[in-house]
């Protein structure tokens, strides 16, 4: 069983927490830039467009608050040392993976396997 080095549990934490304070930058502006946006009156299309902008703005927020979990979910395993254990097949997770994505929970073979589960339950 593969294990990782210190070293490099090291950047992946600072990854996470680049990622971390990216996306909380990222929240902060889109709640500063919706709240600057004029949503009072106008005609039919101007309503459209601004419940357009609304349902963006909420689905990225969404987004974002989905990723940050994630990346408190990885610091926390960091902590208790289950760091790059795939929960589906409970091995190593690919290192040029956890590069990619070091958030992830599932080694590659982990989300094929979620990804046949999920494709046959869908039917």
């Amino acid at each position: 069983m593969q294990s990782f080095t210190k070293s490099f549990i090291q950047e992946c934490k600072m990854q996470l927490l680049e990622a971390k304070r990216d996306i909380l930058n990222r929240v902060r502006n889109s709640r500063n830039e919706y709240a600057a946006l004029d949503r009072a009156g106008g005609d039919e299309a101007d309503q459209t467009m601004a419940l357009m902008a609304e349902n963006d703005f909420l689905t990225a927020q969404t987004r974002m608050k989905e990723l940050l979990l994630e990346i408190e979910f990885a610091l926390s395993r960091i902590e208790s040392g289950r760091f790059g254990i795939c929960e589906e097949t409970e091995e190593p997770i690919e290192a040029e993976r956890l590069r990619a994505l070091p958030w992830t929970r599932l080694s590659i073979e982990g989300a094929e396997i979620r990804e046949t589960v999920k494709r046959k339950f869908a039917r």
